[in-house]
């Protein structure tokens, strides 16, 4: 059976995946995904707050949204000294990981590539070529950068001067089994989005499934995250893990040092309500630096960017699957009926380009207002002290 075209996808996190399943099914397209981890891939943004772009599509595919999803029934906020508010409000969460494996199983293992970094993009008139590390080549007549906010498509694309910066705060996370915390803490915790404020940090924490899926009461995970303001200069000392290894957009939780923890329980100690702070010196902790990339132009040739490749939002907008599930449905109806025999649909391409660069401004500024309002980013509400 012939194909209309055939597409290489770069980065195999849930963005790519979802544009690999959208020009598949809905076009008929050859896909291939290439994920430069050579192993399966870590949860880097544990908990997913359900937006209508990921119910689309997960219907789509035959995924019914509540079987991947925890409901929360109330929104708690919390005081330093342990008092708290409590109001109504109905939301269904899930997490990257239960996402990530979904779309995993439909699009199935055969076209789906490990351990493939990319080096070098080569484009002509009529297709395009991505080289990788390991020699091997692959040409299509179309190619997807949905390769997170450190893009190594975009760099080929658009040269170094366009990288990913510092905001000046970072995200703590844990990500835990209920049933490996206290009773008390999880009785606080379940069925409720809980939240603490302060100038300089932010802390919220909400249950999802469990590792493989699980909705019910006591298989599930407790998903936490705490902003916390960071000067530059310690960024440098929190990323560099007890291996030496000095990362650049993920410290994972099997990789932090000793002197970390103790900072970061410290901290705790002093700035966060005691459930919180009892939750932190639970869980095995592991951090992101938020990173700002503004909106890039998303159509170069036969290369196309897609997801926080293509421009980033802050992670107190919600929307960063969203957005991209968003870019990848939208991607492909502007490439509807066209194939590789047909010049490509410039025009269809600009105008996808333009909603999907208008909506993610719009989102972008919405959530460094929301940053701003948590004294978030600002050097003036440092929450450690001048040298750790």
């Amino acid at each position: 059976m012939s194909t209309p075209f055939s597409a290489a996808i770069i980065g195999g996190s849930v963005g790519g995946l979802a544009a690999a399943i959208e020009l598949r099914d809905q076009l008929g397209a050859d896909v291939k995904v290439y994920e430069r981890s050579a192993g399966e891939m870590q949860a880097r943004g544990a908990g997913v707050v359900m937006q209508r772009e990921v119910d689309v599509l997960l219907n789509r595919i035959g995924v019914q949204t509540r079987e991947v999803c925890v409901e929360l029934h109330e929104r708690v906020g919390l005081a330093l000294d342990g008092r708290y508010s409590v109001n109504p409000a109905p939301q269904l969460m899930t997490a990257w990981d239960t996402l990530y494996k979904r779309l995993r199983a439909h699009l199935g293992d055969a076209c789906y590539h490990s351990d493939s970094r990319l080096i070098g993009l080569d484009q002509s008139s009529s297709d395009v070529t991505a080289r990788f590390a390991d020699d091997h080549a692959a040409q299509s007549d179309l190619l997807v950068g949905a390769d997170g906010v450190n893009s190594v498509t975009r760099q080929l694309l658009q040269g170094d001067e366009i990288m990913a910066t510092y905001t000046g705060y970072v995200a703590w996370r844990g990500l835990e089994k209920e049933s490996d915390l206290s009773n008390e803490l999880v009785a606080a915790l379940k069925d409720r989005f809980t939240s603490y404020m302060n100038p300089g940090m932010q802390m919220l924490c909400y249950l999802v499934p469990g590792a493989n899926g699980e909705t019910t009461p006591g298989r599930r995970r407790v998903n936490w995250v705490w902003y916390v303001n960071t000067p530059a200069n310690d960024l440098g000392h929190f990323m560099t893990g007890q291996t030496g290894t000095r990362y650049r957009s993920f410290l994972p939780a099997s990789d932090v040092t000793d002197t970390t923890k103790r900072v970061i329980h410290e901290l705790a100690d002093r700035s966060l309500p005691p459930l919180f702070s009892a939750l932190v010196h639970a869980s095995a902790i592991f951090m992101q630096p938020v990173q700002d990339v503004a909106a890039q132009p998303r159509v170069h040739g036969r290369s196309l960017l897609i997801g926080d490749a293509a421009g980033t939002v802050r992670p107190h907008t919600a929307a960063g699957t969203s957005k991209a599930f968003g870019d990848a449905a939208l991607l492909a109806e502007a490439l509807t009926d066209w194939t590789a025999d047909d010049p490509m649909p410039e025009e269809r391409l600009e105008r996808w380009n333009m909603a999907r660069t208008m909506d993610l401004e719009v989102t972008a500024i919405r959530g460094h207002r929301l940053a701003k309002g948590s004294g978030l980013g600002q050097a003036d509400q440092l929450s450690f002290p001048k040298e750790l």
